[in-house]
């Protein structure tokens, strides 16, 4: 079995084990015993489930910064030249942030009409009354551009971070041979900075036992609606942009029947619900689009290595819906301006969401921490995380197969393959 598999039902234990603990604590707080007694064993149980998914929390947050800030320039280095990429890099990075960002529209959309998070009534005394950048729309904008990007490093402002990020990287495509050391530099730190997140990575199944167990131990049986009609939201979200959005973005601009380009996706898009992982899929997502879909290897070799590694559809729609949904639950007010951080957070950290499993997860503190949120409320979305990373990466390749059918059309390639026959209007 691999060792994300592994890592998975490890995590998978870890949840239900702390499910089961926090309900018995719960029972034996509210109903088994005197009050003393129920106060004592209360204080130890937060004690413990602070202690270990408090730790989880701090090698969480501790790794933010520097993965998101190489993950951005090692992402916008591998678009290449931003000047020689020509019309096919300038197509495939508008497609991207514009499908991006409709997926993250629809998430914010679904959560603020459903609000999953409002009954469960969250306390935390690290949770602000108003989220950061409540009624200024302008602001948000304004404050994405930091007078001094080390301070906006040091102090953690993502917006901050993520925009220069993401000019220094564009930055440092242009500038050839002289940029070669400090491409080799960022590339070796964002390895550094994955492999450091898969060690924290198997710290997860002791911190999710010790997070959830706080949690059941808190509220017992009342989180279950809230995280049911979360995951409700995540998955009608993705639902509404996979089954209709993308393919009717592939039927206007591509003229491709969408459901039989599907077809011929299908067994990449298996394999990436299966997996949890774009990077791992890419190899078989090239050799459906070219064999079973009639992509050129041209655009398919430009357009799929590149989505695998900048656009998440899926990750970026979760993030959005999880963090509106953790606000909900701490009872936080969030005005447009808020909400529009949220929005521009998930979809550019999605150009840094690494294609690995669990990337999701580690990346909603990026989201978390650009409008004030406290990383403590992961632990509503836990429980069902590891079925919605399946789902969010069979999106998120789905998008680049549609991008790459586009992309394919806009270029004028060769004839499709019959699998996908043209359709006219």
């Amino acid at each position: 079995m691999r060792k994300s598999g592994r890592l998975s039902i490890a995590i998978v234990i870890g949840i239900v084990l702390g499910m089961a603990a926090g309900l018995v604590v719960h029972h034996m707080v509210t109903v088994s015993l005197d009050e003393k007694a129920a106060a004592k064993l209360a204080t130890v149980v937060d004690a413990v489930a602070g202690g270990i998914g408090g730790t989880f929390l701090l090698l969480l947050k501790m790794i933010i910064v520097p993965l998101v800030f190489s993950s951005l320039v090692v992402g916008m280095v591998s678009a290449g030249d931003i000047r020689k990429s020509g019309k096919l890099g300038g197509k495939t990075l508008i497609y991207y942030m514009v499908t991006t960002g409709i997926s993250v529209l629809i998430g914010m959309v679904l959560v603020n009409l459903i609000q999953p998070g409002k009954g469960l009534a969250l306390s935390s005394e690290k949770a602000p009354d108003i989220v950061t950048g409540q009624g200024d729309v302008l602001y948000v904008f304004k404050t994405m551009i930091p007078a001094n990007p080390i301070e906006a490093l040091a102090t953690g402002k993502i917006l901050s971070i993520i925009f220069v990020a993401l000019f220094f990287g564009a930055v440092l495509t242009t500038i050839g041979k002289k940029g070669r050391p400090l491409v080799e530099f960022f590339d070796s730190l964002n390895a550094v900075m994955l492999k450091a997140t898969g060690w924290i990575m198997y710290t997860a199944p002791l911190g999710v036992l010790g997070l959830t167990m706080g949690l059941f131990a808190k509220s017992g049986f009342d989180v279950v609606g809230p995280v049911v009609k979360y995951f409700s939201t995540v998955t009608a979200g993705l639902a509404i942009h996979a089954i209709i959005i993308l393919p009717l973005m592939l039927l206007i601009f591509a003229r491709v029947n969408p459901w039989k380009f599907g077809a011929g996706m299908m067994p990449s898009l298996l394999t990436a619900f299966s997996t949890s992982s774009s990077s791992a899929t890419l190899p078989l997502t090239m050799e459906c689009a070219e064999d079973n879909n009639g992509i050129s290897n041209r655009v398919a070799s430009f357009v799929l290595p590149l989505g695998a590694t900048i656009n998440m559809d899926g990750t970026a729609l979760y993030e959005a819906v999880a963090a509106m949904t953790i606000a909900q639950a701490y009872g936080m007010q969030m005005g447009l301006g808020a909400q529009v951080t949220i929005f521009l957070t998930a979809t550019l950290a999605a150009v840094g969401a690494a294609g690995i499993p669990s990337a999701g997860l580690v990346t909603m503190g990026i989201v978390l921490k650009a409008v004030g949120l406290p990383l403590d409320g992961i632990v509503i979305i836990l429980a069902v995380d590891r079925l919605l990373d399946m789902m969010r990466t069979t999106v998120n390749v789905w998008g680049d197969s549609v991008g790459a059918g586009i992309i394919e059309a806009w270029e004028g390639g060769g004839s499709p393959s019959a699998a996908v026959e043209r359709t006219t209007f």
